[in-house]
């Protein structure tokens, strides 16, 4: 049986994500800030991904978002960009 995942956040997180949340401009910021904000209220990371944000996404997803939050804050969840390397066209 697995454990539930969950995040304690101080108030200090919770404002710098609430920010992230409502006023940056780069879209899958505001996803991300939203998804931990919601993991952090109880949801589980699951939930998250299928009924907790604006589209679905893949569990694996907002687990990643979630280590990534876990890691170094709110600042390692922005610096990792979506999306892969552009590859050159000949």
């Amino acid at each position: 049986m697995t454990q539930k995942q969950t995040l304690k956040l101080t108030e200090g997180q919770k404002k710098e994500l609430n920010k992230i949340r409502h006023h940056d401009p780069r879209p899958w910021a505001r996803e991300r800030g939203a998804a931990i904000l919601k993991i952090a209220t109880g949801k589980s990371p699951d939930w998250v991904a299928q009924k907790g944000l604006l589209k679905e996404r893949d569990a694996g997803t907002v687990y990643f978002w979630l280590k990534l939050s876990r890691e170094g804050g709110a600042k390692m969840l922005l610096t990792r960009q979506p999306g892969g390397v552009r590859r050159r066209r000949l």
